[in-house]
């Protein structure tokens, strides 16, 4: 990360009716969004911009800290404040596949996967599926990455009477959605999901190539079919300084 961010006090107009801060927030967003402003480059510290501008050290922090809560600027304790990474942007994939929507996008996908097996489902996962104590399921555990880097961890879970043969399909070259339509009659007519924010455990900071207590943001779906049977439980984790998802509904 480099110091290449020099705003200059003649971009601010001390006649002008908008007040000093709601300018220099323009001029700030303005420099970010057109790529003026590149990703990793360091903003000047609070006193610099002082001296630079000739506004109060408030004002700047103000404007910075405004920023920094629109995810537009990043701090980090002990070397200052950065312009942030650009987020990808996607809907939820029980929607549309997150391979489908990186590739949209111009991003090069990999999905590395890690299981594909029989077990014995959690308490959790079977009151999801609504199983029986005996019944098992298929465990899929995936990587996928845009470019190279590792962006969410998907776990997902197939009750096993449903999808008997799961493991022999490639799911690290196919999606499961359509393995599950395509292979098992299996196909969504309903979901319920829930999303948080989480700090990333041990094993999901390993995974996505983070340090554990890292945000992530998680996100559930239970899916159903048209008979109303939930046959698909999913948990992905999404990197949250690489990913924001979007959510749209027709009222």
């Amino acid at each position: 990360m480099t110091t290449s961010i020099e705003p200059s006090a003649a971009e601010l107009s001390r006649d002008s009716a908008t007040p000093l801060y709601a300018q220099l927030e323009s001029i700030f967003r303005q420099q970010i969004s057109s790529g003026q402003w590149s990703p990793g480059a360091r903003i000047p510290s609070e006193n610099e911009l002082n001296r630079t501008l000739g506004v109060s050290r408030m004002t700047v922090r103000g404007v910075l800290t405004r920023l920094v809560e629109d995810g537009l600027l990043v701090r980090v304790a002990g070397k200052g404040t950065f312009v942030a990474e650009k987020k990808i942007e996607t809907q939820s994939p029980a929607y549309r596949g997150v391979r489908e929507q990186l590739e949209s996008l111009g991003f090069h996908t990999t999905t590395r996967l890690i299981t594909n097996a029989p077990t014995v489902p959690s308490p959790s996962v079977r009151e999801h599926l609504h199983l029986d104590d005996a019944e098992q399921v298929f465990a899929v555990e995936r990587v996928r990455s845009a470019d190279g880097v590792p962006i969410s961890l998907h776990y997902s879970f197939v009750p096993l009477e449903l999808a008997p043969t799961l493991n022999e399909h490639d799911l690290a070259s196919n999606q499961l959605c359509v393995v599950l339509a395509d292979h098992y009659g299996l196909s969504m007519n309903h979901v319920d999901e829930r999303l948080e924010s989480v700090s990333a455990s041990a094993e999901v900071a390993k995974r996505l190539k983070l340090s554990r207590g890292d945000p992530v943001l998680s996100l559930e779906d239970t899916i159903l079919d048209a008979s109303g049977r939930p046959y698909e439980y999913s948990r992905v984790l999404f990197r949250g300084d690489k990913v924001q998802l979007s959510f749209s509904f027709d009222l």
